[in-house]
């Protein structure tokens, strides 16, 4: 199938905000530039943490201070605009299944905290499409990227919905 043109983010495409990552330097959490790119959830005070399969994204790391401050990992995340994301399959089966334009989705089986990516962060459709529609932090597909098909581990293009 030959695509002339398919949705693609562009930069600059997102603006960031400043934040803590994971429990605390003292519990030896600390964030590298290798957690860049994975998605993220609301954990407490100004502080984040990686999602786990099936969590909503909140955001997702833009940068990572090489730095702590007051015994946190400090860095940026972006809530907001397009993003590539690999296609993780169903909610209920990672791995197995298509993800459609105009699926909503969450979170896929994660890469873990220390591991680089290497490939976007994944996703899945999510089983309940209502109740993620309905949520502040919804990410819907706008584009299946090159392949064109929502296959598992092709790249495809999220857009947050507005609240």
């Amino acid at each position: 199938m030959s695509r002339n043109h398919f949705i693609a983010p562009t930069a600059p495409t997102e603006s960031s905000m400043t934040v803590r990552f994971g429990a605390g330097n003292s519990s030896g959490d600390r964030w590298d530039l290798k957690e860049q790119g994975k998605a993220v959830k609301f954990v407490a005070e100004s502080r984040y943490d990686l999602c786990a399969a099936g969590d909503e994204i909140e955001g997702f790391v833009t940068a990572v201070d090489p730095a702590p401050q007051n015994g946190y990992s400090i860095g940026s995340i972006t809530q907001c605009d397009l993003r590539w994301a690999t296609a993780d399959g169903l909610q209920a089966t990672p791995g197995t299944g298509t993800i459609a334009v105009g699926d909503y989705v969450l979170a896929g089986t994660a890469t873990a905290k220390g591991t680089a990516l290497t490939q976007y962060a994944k996703v899945t459709k999510a089983t309940t499409q209502a109740n993620v529609k309905a949520s502040p932090f919804s990410w819907r597909v706008m584009s299946l990227g090159p392949a064109g098909t929502g296959a598992v581990g092709t790249a495809i293009v999220l857009k947050r919905q507005s609240s």
